[in-house]
């Protein structure tokens, strides 16, 4: 639960080795030690060094396993998260899987394991952590959409259709149970320089995952409902979401 002045004392990071989550978890906490931490995440180098990092930031880390294709997996994340003492303040649901674009159009399997990291699983987690937070009477949950659910492009219509499909759900969600006292940011950012992405050509207005968290925290001081990363990115594509599909589809995007 925050504090007397508000600062937050617990977080859940499902997803817990991405860049973005762990910039904003950073950004968040700032020079505060003692708050509690858990790393939900697959179990190996980058969890163990993650955590490592955290805790040398005077943070109290708690490690789980997650996978985001198995039902108990997550299940058992969350419900551990929130059963281990205290309340949880805030959420980030950050785990995704960008996947082979090609592949994914043409490949049943492929195109299922899409659907089912970034947005079933996604959509799960949202449940069952709702449910806690209304319990509690509080919280915040910070879902990581993208511009690519805006309106998804032949290039990455799959993994665009996961995050329409999520950014609907999380949307929806915080206008649900906002009345329970309960924010949900839903976070679009455009391209981040990631580990996710090494190896991409990064597109125009491009960002780090520190520049993202900075949006993100500022968001979630303001009590907004949706961010963009930049802020730019929005008018960029309310001008794409409006062109004719005649010329859209001809962009090299």
């Amino acid at each position: 639960m925050k504090d007397a002045i508000g600062n937050v004392q617990r977080v859940l990071l499902l997803g817990g080795t991405s860049d973005i989550a762990l910039a904003t978890l950073l950004r968040l906490i700032g020079q505060r030690s003692g708050v509690r931490v858990t790393l939900a995440a697959r179990p190996g180098e980058r969890r163990a060094a993650a955590t490592a990092s955290l805790e040398s930031r005077g943070m109290k880390v708690t490690e789980v396993d997650f996978e985001a294709a198995d039902r108990a997996s997550y299940e058992y994340a969350i419900s551990s998260s929130f059963e281990a003492g205290g309340d949880v303040d805030v959420v980030m649901v950050a785990f995704g899987l960008l996947g082979d674009q090609q592949r994914a159009w043409q490949d049943v399997d492929a195109a299922l394991e899409l659907v089912q990291v970034n947005y079933a699983a996604a959509v799960a987690c949202g449940v069952l952590i709702a449910d806690r937070m209304r319990a509690q009477g509080h919280g915040a949950i910070i879902a990581m959409s993208s511009v690519a659910g805006e309106r998804p492009r032949k290039s990455n219509f799959v993994y665009g259709s996961t995050k329409a499909g999520l950014d609907a759900f999380y949307s929806g969600l915080g206008d649900a149970i906002a009345a329970d006292g309960v924010q949900v940011l839903v976070v679009r950012p455009g391209f981040v320089r990631t580990k996710m992405t090494a190896g991409l050509t990064a597109a125009p207005l491009s960002q780090t995952p520190e520049q993202v968290a900075e949006v993100i925290v500022g968001g979630l001081a303001a009590g907004r409902q949706t961010v963009w990363a930049p802020p730019a990115m929005r008018w960029v594509m309310f001008g794409l979401r409006h062109l004719p599909r005649s010329v859209f589809r001809r962009l090299p995007i």
